[in-house]
C-alpha cells in the first residue's frame, strides 16, 4: 500500500470525506461482509461507510418501524466494530417514498427512529430523497411553497433535533439529467442550495445517473447552485440495473484534480460484495493522488489502441509506466488492486444465496414459460422474429444508429434479464409509458452475522414510483432496452419447482411430431402403447449449487483469515497464440486425422460435391498448461487481469475484451479468404492470416475458459458465487462463435458471406463509448455485445435453467464422419417422444429410425450438421488437457481425462424441397434396397417399425410443408439433444450456431412440424417466435423468419 499525502495534501483534504455507500437495489450486503469492509476501507485509507441498502427491511419500506433488540444488536456491533477502524458509520434513511411531510406525527416518527439509531453510538446521519414521486400530497401542498421546500424543513429540523451532528442528504434531483429544467435554472436545487443548513452535505452524482467523467466544469457549476461542494455519489461501478453485468475495472474518469473541489466521494459498487476489491481499492489509490498521468499515458480509443499494436502484440498503455508517486494511472492502479485481491480468492468461505437484481415490470406473455425438455427430438429454432440481420455499417453520430421502437422489444428484452432466481419476462411498453418498479421482498441483513433473511410472509407496501418521470424515446438502438438504475425493485423471489412439479404441468404423454421425424400419429401411438408406465421425460432435474434456502436464508459461512502465497507471470494482450510447436498449448481440430471431413457414406451414390473439402483447422483445447512449478488450479494476477478486462466499467470494455470482439469481427467480415477458389498468391496469405487470427481468439477463449475453471477451484465459494454466472454466460457465447468461426473455417459457404452474416458491430459502438446515453440503454456487457456479432440473435439465451450449471459450456462443432455412429445412437434413445426406441424395433433394424430421421441429413448436407460434446468437466475436476503432442489424434484426444462424448445434434438443410428431392435420388433407394417391403410380412415386426419401413417405400406420397410454408421459410432442421444438467443451455447454443450458418447462407426463414396434439412444443415454439402457418391432418406447421 502506497504511503500517506503529504502533509500538504492532507491540509487541504482534511475535511474531504471518502468511502463506500451501500446504496443500491436488491439483496444487501451481510453484518459480516460490511464488518470486513471496515478493515479494508481502514488499511486502503479510506473514512466513511454509509448504510442504505435500499431493500434492506427497515431503511426503506418499513422506515417507519424501530428496530428490535435484535437488529439493534447486529446495528450496534456494525457503528462499534466501524469506529474501531477509525471509520465514520453514516446511517442513512429513506423515507420519501411515502412520508407527509407536513404531518407532525411524521416527523415525530422520523426523529425517534434516528435517535434510536444515536442510542446505538451513531453520530453521522443522511437522509436520502432519492428516485421518488417529485409530487407533494395535497396536505403537504397546504403548507409548502415547493417540494424542496418540503424537504428542506423536514431535514433542517432533523438536523438540530439530533444536536448538528455529521449530516448528508441526498436530493430528488441528484444529477444533471434530473434538473428540471438544468442545473442552473432548477428552483429545486437553487432552493437546497439556499435553505437547507450549510452544515449539511449534498450528494450528486453527476451529469448522469451513472457518470462517464465528471469534469471541473460540471463540479464547479453544481458547487455554485447548492452553494457548497457536492458529495459525489459515485455510481460509476453500480450494477443493480443490468442482471448480466458487473463492473471489475478500476476507478477513472474523475482527475484527481477535482479533489479540492470536492466535499468528498462515496462509491456505490457492485451488489457482489466480494467483486469490490478492485473498484474500492483504486478509488482509494486515487484519493490519495494529486495528479493524472499525462494524456498521452491514457487510453486510448480502443479501435486505434488495437492498431497501435507492436510487433510482439502489445498494445500501448499496457507498458509499465514510470509514474510519480503522486500521479494517478488507471491501468497502473488496476495491477497494483489485482495484487491485492488475488489472495481473497485462497481465503475458504462458503458461498451464500444468489444475488438478487432489480427487474423492470413487464407483462408477461399469454403463453406459460416451460423449461425445454431434456431430451427431445424436434425441429427448433432461437432467433426472434422481430429482427433481422444487419451488415456492417459505419457511423458517425448517434442519429445513423439503427433504431427499433420500443413497442417491437417484447421478445429482445427476455435476452438479458432472465436467471434461474430471476424468471423470464416480457414486455411491450409503448414509446409514451414508463417503468414502474415491482415491489421486492422484504429482506433483512440485520437479524445474522452471515445472512439475508427474504421474509415473503411480510408485503412489501412500496412500490416506488421514482421512475415515472422517465419515459422511453420512441426509438432507441437495435438490441437495447432502456432501464433506470434507481427506483427499480426486484420481482418477488420465486421458488424454482422441483422436477415432478414441473413435470405435473406438462401433458409428458402428449406425441411429437413434425416433417424431419416421425410424421404419422400411428406411429407414435404405437410407440405411447408400447411404453412402459415409468418411461416419461423428466424435465430438467433442481439441483442448485449452492444450500437449499430455507425461511429465506441465504449463508455466507464462516471466513477463516487464511491466505496461500500466489504467482503472477508476465502476459502480453495480443501476442499470436503458441505455434503448433509450444508444448505448452495443445492445438486441437477435433477432425479426422487428416484434417478433412469427408462424409459420403459407402454404397451412396453421390458426387464429390457431397464431400466437405480438407481443412486446417485452428482450434484450441479449453484448458491451457502451465508452468510446472504453479498448481494448476491456481489463480494468477495474468488471470485476474484478463477478467477485469472482460468485465470492465460501464462505457468501456477492457482491451482483451475488446481483442476478442474485433478478431470475431474481422474473421466473419473476411471469411470468404478461405475459400477453395483463392489459390492466388495474395489469397493464400490472406487465408494465412484469417487463420493466424482464428489461432488467436481460440486461443483467449481458451484462456477465459481456464480462468472460469480456476475461480470455480477457489477456496473462496462466496467470491466464486458472485462471478461464476457472469463467467459461465460468458464462456457459453464464446463458445457459440468458437462453432460458428469452426463452421467457416470448414469454406462451405457462398461467396457473399459477409453481406449474410455480419452482425451489429459498429453500429453500437459511439454510442457505448460517449456516455451520451446512460450504461442501461446498451445491456448485458461484452457478453451480449460478443453474442450480437452473430448474424441472428440468440432469443435462445433467454431460456434460462432452473438449476444453475455445475460445469462449464459444452463444445459446439461442426460434424464429422466419426461422429455419425455417434449421431445415429442419440437420435434411437430419443426418437420416442424423447426417449429410447430399442423395444419397437427387431435386433437386426435398430437402424431403421436413424435411417428415416438424422441419416439423410448427415449424408447430403453434412455442412450443415452440428454436434455437441460433453468432456466430462464438472465443479471442482482439476484436471488438464492431457498430453502436449499438439499433432496426436485428435479424435482420441481426451478433456480433463475424458473423452469428449457426443451428447446432442442438429442439423438442416437450405430448402426442404430441393432436401426432399436430393433423397429421393440419393437415399431413398438405398433404404429402400436395404429395408424391403417383404420385411412387412415379418411376425416381429411392431407397427411403428412397418410404419418406417413403409416411410421409405412411399417417400413421394408422403405430406410436406405447404406451399406458403416452404416458400417464404424454406429451411428445415432438426434437433436432438441428450439430458445435460451441467449445461441447460446446450440446446440452445447449438442452434444458435446452426441457424448462424442457415444465416450466413442467405436463408431467411425455418420451418417445422409438430403433430396438432402436442401442446408443449407448440408453447415452446412460440416462445422462440414461431407463429402456426398452417394446420392438417394432426398436424401443425410453425414457421418463422430471421
Amino acid at each position: 500500500m502506497s504511503e500517506s499525502s503529504p502533509d500538504e495534501l492532507n491540509s487541504k483534504r482534511k475535511d474531504f470525506i471518502c468511502g463506500v455507500v451501500e446504496g443500491f437495489y436488491g439483496r444487501p450486503w451481510t453484518t459480516e461482509q460490511r464488518k470486513d469492509l471496515f478493515q479494508k476501507l481502514k488499511k486502503w485509507g479510506l473514512d466513511m461507510y454509509v448504510y442504505a441498502p435500499k431493500d434492506d427491511y427497515k431503511h426503506r419500506a418499513y422506515w417507519r418501524e424501530l428496530y428490535t433488540v435484535e437488529e439493534a444488536e447486529h446495528l450496534t456491533s456494525l457503528i462499534s466494530e466501524a469506529k474501531s477502524h477509525g471509520i465514520t458509520f453514516c446511517y442513512a434513511l429513506s423515507p420519501g417514498l411515502d412520508i407527509t411531510y407536513s404531518s407532525q406525527k411524521e416527523i415525530t416518527t422520523l426523529k425517534r427512529k434516528l435517535e434510536q439509531v444515536s442510542q446505538f453510538g451513531c453520530t453521522c446521519f443522511s437522509l436520502l430523497f432519492d428516485d421518488i414521486e417529485p409530487e407533494m400530497s395535497e396536505a403537504d401542498k397546504q403548507i409548502f411553497q415547493s417540494f424542496a421546500h418540503a424537504q428542506v424543513s423536514v431535514t433542517n429540523e432533523i438536523y438540530q433535533h439530533l444536536g448538528c451532528p455529521r449530516f448528508l442528504l441526498c436530493p430528488t434531483q441528484y444529477c444533471s439529467t434530473r434538473a428540471v429544467p438544468t442545473v442552473n435554472s432548477s428552483e429545486y436545487l437553487n432552493t437546497l442550495g439556499t435553505k437547507l443548513s450549510q452544515e449539511i452535505d449534498i450528494m450528486w452524482t453527476g451529469p448522469k445517473v451513472i457518470s462517464k467523467t465528471l469534469t471541473t466544469e460540471c463540479i464547479e457549476e453544481i458547487t455554485q447552485v447548492l452553494r457548497r461542494p457536492p458529495v459525489i455519489w459515485d455510481n460509476l461501478h453500480a450494477n443493480d440495473y443490468d442482471q448480466k453485468r458487473i463492473f471489475l475495472g478500476p476507478y477513472c474518469g474523475r482527475s484527481p484534480e477535482l479533489i479540492p473541489l470536492l466535499r468528498g466521494v462515496l462509491s456505490n459498487p457492485n451488489c457482489e460484495y466480494n467483486a469490490n476489491m478492485i473498484p474500492i481499492w483504486t478509488l482509494a489509490h486515487w484519493a490519495r493522488c494529486s495528479l493524472d498521468a499525462p494524456a498521452h499515458m491514457e487510453a486510448v480509443s480502443w479501435d486505434i489502441k488495437l492498431e497501435r499494436e507492436s510487433e510482439q502484440g502489445v498494445c500501448e498503455d499496457e507498458v509499465p509506466l514510470t509514474l510519480g508517486k503522486h500521479v494517478y494511472h488507471h491501468r497502473q492502479a488496476l495491477r497494483q488492486a489485482i495484487n491485492e485481491w488475488l489472495p481473497e480468492f485462497s481465503i475458504p468461505k462458503a458461498a451464500q444465496g444468489p444475488i438478487i437484481k432489480p427487474q423492470p415490470p413487464v407483462i408477461m406473455p399469454p403463453v406459460p414459460i416451460i423449461p425445454i425438455l431434456p431430451s427431445v427430438n424436434t425441429c427448433m429454432s432461437l432467433v426472434t422474429g422481430t429482427t433481422s440481420s444487419t451488415t456492417t455499417t459505419s457511423i458517425s453520430d448517434l442519429s445513423s444508429i439503427p433504431t427499433v421502437n420500443t413497442s417491437q422489444l417484447q421478445a429482445l428484452a427476455d435476452v438479458c434479464s432472465a436467471t434461474p432466481d430471476r424468471p423470464i419476462l416480457s414486455t411491450g411498453v409503448s414509446p409514451i409509458e414508463t417503468f414502474n418498479p415491482i415491489p421486492n421482498s422484504v429482506m433483512n441483513s440485520l437479524v445474522s452475522p452471515t445472512k439475508v433473511i427474504l421474509n415473503e410472509s411480510i408485503p412489501n407496501p412500496i412500490i416506488p414510483i421514482a421512475s415515472s418521470n422517465i419515459s422511453l424515446p420512441t426509438e432507441i438502438p437495435v438490441s437495447t432496452l432502456p432501464v433506470p438504475i434507481m427506483g427499480l425493485k426486484t420481482i418477488e423471489h420465486e421458488k424454482i419447482e422441483t422436477d415432478q412439479t414441473m413435470a405435473d404441468k406438462l401433458d409428458l404423454n402428449e406425441s411429437v411430431s413434425n416433417d424431419s421425424v416421425l410424421e404419422t400419429t400411428s406411429f407414435i401411438e404405437e410407440m405411447k402403447k408400447d411404453k412402459d408406465d415409468d418411461d416419461t421425460i423428466i424435465v430438467d432435474d433442481v439441483e442448485p449449487a449452492i444450500e437449499q434456502q430455507q425461511n429465506g436464508d441465504m449463508s455466507i459461512g464462516d471466513t477463516p483469515q487464511t491466505l496461500s502465497p500466489s504467482r503472477t507471470c508476465a502476459e502480453p494482450l495480443d501476442v499470436d497464440p503458441p505455434s503448433a510447436a509450444d508444448p505448452d498449448v495443445v492445438m486441437n481440430d477435433q477432425l479426422s486425422e487428416n484434417g478433412s471431413m469427408q462424409v459420403e457414406p459407402s454404397n451412396s451414390p453421390l458426387s464429390a460435391d457431397m464431400m466437405v473439402e480438407p481443412v486446417e483447422s485452428a482450434e484450441v483445447a479449453d484448458e491451457l498448461c502451465e508452468d510446472a512449478g504453479l498448481e494448476e488450479n491456481a489463480l494468477t494476477a495474468d488471470d485476474l487481469m484478463l477478467l477485469c478486462d472482460l468485465f470492465y466499467l460501464p462505457f468501456e470494455h477492457g482491451s482483451r475484451g475488446l481483442r476478442l470482439m474485433h478478431d470475431f469481427h474481422w474473421l466473419t467480415a473476411h471469411a470468404a479468404s478461405i475459400l477453395p477458389k483463392n489459390k492466388t498468391e495474395a489469397g493464400g496469405a490472406a487465408t494465412g492470416e484469417w487463420r493466424r487470427r482464428l489461432r488467436r481468439f481460440s486461443w483467449w477463449a481458451a484462456r477465459v475458459r481456464r480462468v472460469a475453471r480456476r475461480v470455480g477451484a477457489a477456496a473462496n465459494r462466496e467470491l466464486h458465487a458472485e462471478l461464476r454466472p457472469y463467467l459461465w454466460d460468458l464462456c457459453a457465447v464464446l463458445a457459440l462463435l468458437q462453432a460458428f468461426l469452426r463452421w467457416l473455417e470448414l469454406g462451405k459457404f457462398p461467396p457473399n458471406i459477409a453481406t449474410n452474416s455480419q452482425g451489429s458491430y459498429t453500429c453500437w459502438r459511439e454510442a457505448f463509448e460517449s456516455g451520451a446515453q446512460e450504461p442501461w440503454v446498451f445491456r448485458g456487457g461484452l457478453t451480449a455485445d460478443l453474442r450480437r456479432l452473430l448474424p441472428v440473435e440468440c432469443a435462445g439465451d433467454a431460456l434460462r435453467p432452473h438449476c444453475a450449471p455445475t460445469g462449464l459450456p459444452l463444445t459446439v462443432r461442426p460434424f464429422m464422419l466419426a461422429d455419425e455412429e455417434a449421431v445415429c445412437t442419440i437420435c434411437h434413445k430419443t426418437c420416442r417422444d424423447g426417449s429410447d426406441c430399442s423395444d419397437l424395433f427387431p435386433s437386426d433394424l435398430q437402424t431403421l429410425p436413424a435411417d428415416r430421421l438424422v441419416a439423410p441429413f448427415l449424408t447430403l448436407t453434412p455442412e450443415l450438421c452440428m454436434v455437441i460434446e460433453d468432456d466430462g468437466y464438472m465443479e471442482g475436476d482439476s484436471s488438464e488437457v492431457d498430453g502436449d503432442d499438439p499433432d496426436a489424434e485428435k479424435l482420441d484426444m481426451k478433456i480433463n481425462n475424458v473423452k469428449p462424448e457426443i451428447v446432442g445434434y442438429a442439423c438442416a438443410a437450405l430448402n426442404s424441397k430441393e432436401f426432399y428431392k436430393k433423397q429421393e435420388v440419393a437415399w431413398i433407394p438405398e433404404m429402400c434396397i436395404k429395408y424391403p417391403m417383404e420385411l412387412l410380412e415379418r411376425d416381429d415386426l411392431s407397427p411403428a417399425a412397418k410404419e418406417c419401413v413403409r416411410h421409405f417405400h412411399e417417400f413421394s406420397a408422403q405430406e410436406r410443408a405447404p406451399e406458403s410454408v416452404s416458400a417464404a421459410h424454406p429451411a428445415l432442421l432438426t434437433c436432438c439433444v441428450l439430458r445435460a444438467r451441467s449445461d441447460p443451455h446446450a440446446a440452445a447454443r447449438l442452434l444458435t450456431c446452426l441457424l448462424a450458418a442457415l444465416r450466413a447462407h442467405g436463408v431467411n426463414g425455418v420451418h417445422a412440424c409438430i403433430n396438432a396434439t402436442d401442446h408443449y412444443l407448440q408453447q415452446f415454439y412460440g416462445k422462440l417466435g414461431f407463429v402456426e402457418m398452417s394446420r392438417s391432418n394432426g398436424r401443425v406447421f410453425l414457421a418463422r423468419a430471421f
